[in-house]
């Protein structure tokens, strides 16, 4: 499914609230003047807010699974807005809330 790319600057939460970047973008390719995230890299997630008793939470790191088909950054599929994630350790998605609008990938 088609979708914004997203780069470093993109607005990313765990489900509770906590901050999600991209703990390894790519800096040879930029979309609005900021690196790209690809798909293997994992994104660091900070602030959540889940803290069940005895559970499994909070939200450390998040993976996205699904990404581009079509457009690789040095083989490497991007991430897409519209692309599928999940937080580790309490499996729940990352939700983009803004990116940039200008390139849109499938």
């Amino acid at each position: 499914m088609p979708g914004p790319i997203l780069h470093s600057g993109a607005v990313v939460t765990c489900s509770h609230g906590g901050q999600a970047t991209p703990s390894m973008p790519m800096a040879r390719v930029l979309v609005s003047g900021m690196p790209v995230a690809t798909v293997p890299g994992p994104w660091l997630v900070a602030g959540c807010a889940f803290v069940p008793p005895g559970g499994n939470g909070p939200c450390v790191t998040g993976q996205w699974t699904v990404g581009a088909t079509r457009v690789m950054v040095l083989g490497q599929p991007v991430v897409l807005q519209s692309g599928t994630s999940t937080c580790v350790p309490t499996g729940t998605p990352l939700l983009p809330v803004s990116a940039q609008t200008r390139v849109i990938a499938s």
